[in-house]
């Protein structure tokens, strides 16, 4: 691994997703590590391909158009290392989240301890929970078979007992498990995580290694009863979903060979980056990365080195779109839109969507339908992560969103408005983030890279994250007041680097922006009143630096949760105001 800047080598880092492919090329400019170019291509996973490498070669020829630097030879392999000639590359990295969400069955002792365990466990990969098992569940354990072998699941979670516990209930459950794929064909069989008990990890290795895909062993992720470590379960279970997707995906073995291991799925890899960050910003605050596309919306959080990772095939803008459409009421998707649309017009646009999830909206109804769509499904996956959040997180009070520092957005419903201001709104209100919070976009899913590039060179993460690879939208400061509406909440002052302010009065309901732009920094005093919240305390007046984006800074009181009004008329009104605002 290169040490130092000068031994520092050109990097290809790769991302395959379920509808796109993106190659990344990083390299040394002038003493430090720099984004280079970006290409991308339809994903070939699925068919009439079923081949990822080839969306994988077309993503890679395209970043050769725009260097001018060869990477693949006449026979289209990649070549590495760099040749005399300054073709090819010396490193490949990758990351991949395509394939189907893999069917997950939990097993644990106790529903409301080891099985939510495992639930949390099986929720920080690309995965549905098909089947759970438990001491509480009351069918037989030939009922328990049979159910795991109708579940057809690709992997098996067990957790339970505490580290020098009892052993003789979870060996029960480990016998269901045993006899279950004992009675699946061989090519059927899942590959399993052990993460209890590690007194019963030899007996594990015994009893499921010749009746599994795979088998990996984690430390117990319970190894007290009032004691939680996912990490090192999560760790394995990246490894696992590899091993699974290699044999799914045709393409996976050539790119493990090219990567030489650096190869890890799309949200674990992101996590490295998010808690990397979250111990930056320490406990005052944390970092958000949320993440919205046809298959999965996830949401990673990471609070002073504690991560939440949890990834969401069921909040995806897909096929899974009509079954949100059953459990909950349209008037939930209705209420964000900011333009007169009927409710046929909506239900037939979301219905046209799990049909065609890449459409790209025409006209100004579609990009309002898509927008409220996308809304309405972060804002799910946001309230679902909410409740696995670290319990060290900061809250300002226990129905509020912690206070976050950064909050980076990828995915292409959440970074391709046609202005940074819709991009920000949308965010804004899905989220709602209280406090102080620098908001960036990652249009080239550049972060869960960077997290996968770190165990080949530590270096390259860092200085990439700071020469401007993401966009940078601005500063948002979000208050928290019980105030009528229309009533003074904050008083701003912002003091540029040339000695000049700017000073507003905010009243409550109201959304605000200050000029500044990408690459300034300016002193930011905010005087609250009527003991309104910025993120210090009630009535705590405070003054920070603040770094410029696209939309300098914007202060948001419109209110925590943010309360929209019942009339659809005045509803609209006022989201066409905010987008005015935030220039349009």
């Amino acid at each position: 691994m290169p040490i130092s800047l000068v031994e520092g080598n050109s990097l290809l880092a790769i991302d395959v997703g379920p509808s796109t492919t993106r190659a990344v090329l990083f390299d040394v400019v002038e003493g430090v590590y720099r984004f280079l170019a970006a290409g991308q291509a339809r994903s070939t996973a699925e068919a009439p391909y079923k081949d990822i490498g080839l969306g994988i070669r077309e993503a890679i020829e395209r970043v050769q158009n725009i260097t001018g630097r060869v990477l693949l030879d006449p026979q289209r392999r990649l070549i590495v290392p760099t040749q005399a000639d300054g073709s090819g590359v010396d490193a490949v990295v990758a990351t991949v989240s395509a394939g189907s969400a893999l069917r997950i069955a939990i097993v644990g002792l106790l529903a409301e301890v080891s099985l939510e365990s495992a639930r949390r466990l099986a929720e920080s990969t690309y995965g549905q929970i098909v089947e759970r098992l438990s001491l509480n569940d009351r069918r037989h354990p030939d009922e328990q078979i049979d159910a795991l072998l109708r579940a057809r699941p690709d992997l098996i979670i067990v957790t339970g007992g505490t580290d020098g516990g009892a052993s003789h209930a979870i060996q029960q459950m480990l016998d269901i498990v045993g006899l279950a794929c004992y009675l699946m064909p061989n090519e059927r069989r899942p590959a399993i995580l052990f993460a209890g008990n590690s007194s019963l990890a030899e007996n594990v290795q015994e009893l499921l290694a010749p009746l599994s895909s795979a088998l990996r062993i984690s430390p117990n992720v319970r190894p007290s009863l009032d004691t939680e470590d996912v990490s090192p379960a999560m760790h394995e279970l990246a490894h696992l979903v590899n091993l699974i997707r290699r044999k799914q995906l045709n393409g996976m073995e050539e790119l493990a060979g090219w990567t030489k291991g650096h190869l890890l799925p799309t949200a674990h890899a992101a996590g490295r980056i998010v808690r990397f960050l979250s111990r930056l910003t320490g406990a005052s605050s944390g970092v958000l990365n949320v993440g919205l596309g046809a298959s999965s919306a996830h949401v990673l959080a990471g609070f002073d080195g504690d991560l939440c990772l949890r990834v969401y095939p069921q909040y995806g803008l897909g096929e899974n779109l009509a079954t949100i459409l059953h459990q909950i009421p349209l008037d939930h998707f209705m209420r964000w839109l900011s333009l007169d649309i009927s409710e046929s017009s909506m239900r037939n646009a979301i219905y046209q969507r799990v049909l065609y999830p890449s459409i790209i909206p025409a006209t100004p109804e579609d990009r309002s339908i898509a927008q409220a769509i996308s809304r309405q499904m972060l804002y799910l996956a946001i309230q679902a992560a909410r409740r696995d959040f670290p319990e060290n997180a900061p809250v300002l009070r226990p129905d509020l969103m912690p206070r976050l520092e950064f909050l980076f957005a990828s995915g292409g419903p959440l970074t391709d408005g046609t202005t940074p201001g819709q991009n920000l709104l949308l965010l804004l209100d899905a989220i709602q983030p209280v406090g102080i919070t620098q908001v960036l976009l990652d249009r080239y899913n550049v972060l869960p890279l960077l997290g996968v590039a770190a165990s080949w060179n530590a270096i390259l993460p860092v200085h990439v994250l700071e020469s401007g690879a993401f966009q940078n939208l601005g500063t948002t400061v979000s208050v928290v007041s019980d105030a009528h509406y229309g009533t003074p909440v904050l008083r701003v002052r912002l003091r540029y680097e040339d000695g000049n302010e700017a000073r507003l009065e905010i009243r409550q309901g109201a959304l605000e922006t200050l000029p500044l732009t990408v690459g300034q920094t300016a002193r930011l005093s905010l005087q609250p009143l009527r003991r309104a919240d910025v993120g210090f305390g009630p009535g705590q007046s405070k003054t920070v630096t603040v770094n410029g984006g696209a939309l300098g800074v914007v202060i948001d009181a419109r209110g925590r949760p943010i309360p929209l009004p019942a009339d659809p008329v005045r509803r609209r009104e006022l989201f066409q105001k905010w987008l005015w605002t935030l220039g349009g």
